[in-house]
C-alpha cells in the first residue's frame, strides 16, 4: 500500500497573500511543512496539489528546484486536483495536509494513518471530526483511493468541489468514518496561518524552539513560559466551509 500526502498549495490566498512562500524560522512556511512530514513513518511520498493559474507559476518553480513532486490543477476544483494528484502518483492512500499548517505534527498524522488501518472496512479517518480536540493547525485527514474516487462521483456542488472532503463528513451514512480525539481539549488554540498574526505566532513558536523537530506537545508546554503567545491570534476568525 503506498501512502502519498498531498499538500494542497497556492498563491492567491485572499487574507495572506503568497503565505506559503513568506519566511518561518529561517524557511518558507512550505519548507517547514514539507520537512515536519518528512519525519512521517506512515508517509511513502510527498507532493504538492497546486493550481495551473498563472499566479502559482513562481510555486511550480520553487517545487521544481527542489526537486519537489507536484501536481497542478484546478484552482476552485480541488477535489479534482487531489484525484488527479492520487492517480499520477498512484497512490493506494492517501493523507490530506493543507500548507498552511507550518506546525503539522507527524506523530498525530501517523495516528491518524494507523487509525485508518485500524479496521478494513474504515474508508477515511481525521482528527477534526466530529468533535475537534487539537489546535487548529494540525488537521489531517486519510483517506483510502476508493473513498476519494467516490466524493469525487458523488460530490456535484461547487461547495463540496473546493473542500474536498466535506461531502464525505457530511453524509456519514455513505462512509465509515474513524475518528482521532485527544484526552485533553485543546481546541481553543489556533496554529493554522491565515493572517499576519497568525505568522507572526508560528514565527514565535520557532524563535522558541530554534529548529522545527519539537512536537506539538512541547508547543503546549511553552506556553507555560510565554502566555503572551494565547493573546497573539486570539482574535482570529477562521473561514467557515
Amino acid at each position: 500500500m503506498k501512502t502519498v500526502a498531498i499538500i494542497q498549495a497556492r498563491l492567491g490566498s485572499t487574507r495572506l497573500p503568497s503565505k506559503v512562500l513568506r519566511s518561518l524560522g529561517g524557511k518558507t512556511m512550505l519548507e517547514c511543512v514539507m520537512q515536519r512530514l518528512g519525519d512521517c513513518k506512515t508517509i511513502d511520498q510527498l507532493v504538492i496539489a497546486t493550481t495551473t493559474e498563472s499566479a502559482d507559476r513562481e510555486l511550480i518553480e520553487f517545487c521544481q528546484q527542489r526537486q519537489w513532486n507536484f501536481h497542478a490543477g484546478s484552482e476552485n476544483d480541488v477535489l479534482s486536483r487531489y484525484v488527479e494528484a492520487a492517480e499520477k502518483y498512484d497512490a493506494d492512500q492517501i493523507v490530506r495536509i493543507t500548507s498552511d499548517c507550518p506546525l503539522i505534527d507527524p506523530q498525530i498524522v501517523d495516528q491518524t494513518v494507523d487509525l485508518m488501518n485500524s479496521a478494513p472496512n474504515i474508508d477515511y479517518a481525521t482528527n477534526f471530526h466530529p468533535c475537534r480536540t487539537y489546535p487548529r493547525g494540525l488537521d489531517c485527514e486519510a483517506m483510502t483511493r476508493r473513498t476519494l474516487s467516490r466524493m469525487d462521483r458523488l460530490a456535484q456542488s461547487e461547495r463540496y468541489r473546493e473542500h474536498v472532503t466535506l461531502y464525505a463528513y457530511q453524509n456519514p451514512k455513505k462512509f465509515n468514518i474513524a475518528s482521532l480525539a485527544g484526552t485533553v481539549d485543546w481546541s481553543h488554540l489556533r496554529w493554522t496561518v491565515d493572517t499576519e498574526e497568525d505568522l507572526q505566532l508560528a514565527s514565535e513558536i520557532y524563535r522558541h524552539f530554534g529548529d522545527s523537530t519539537f512536537d506539538w506537545k512541547q508547543i503546549i508546554e511553552a506556553y507555560e513560559i510565554h502566555p503572551e503567545w494565547i493573546e497573539i491570534n486570539r482574535h482570529c476568525l477562521q473561514k467557515i466551509a
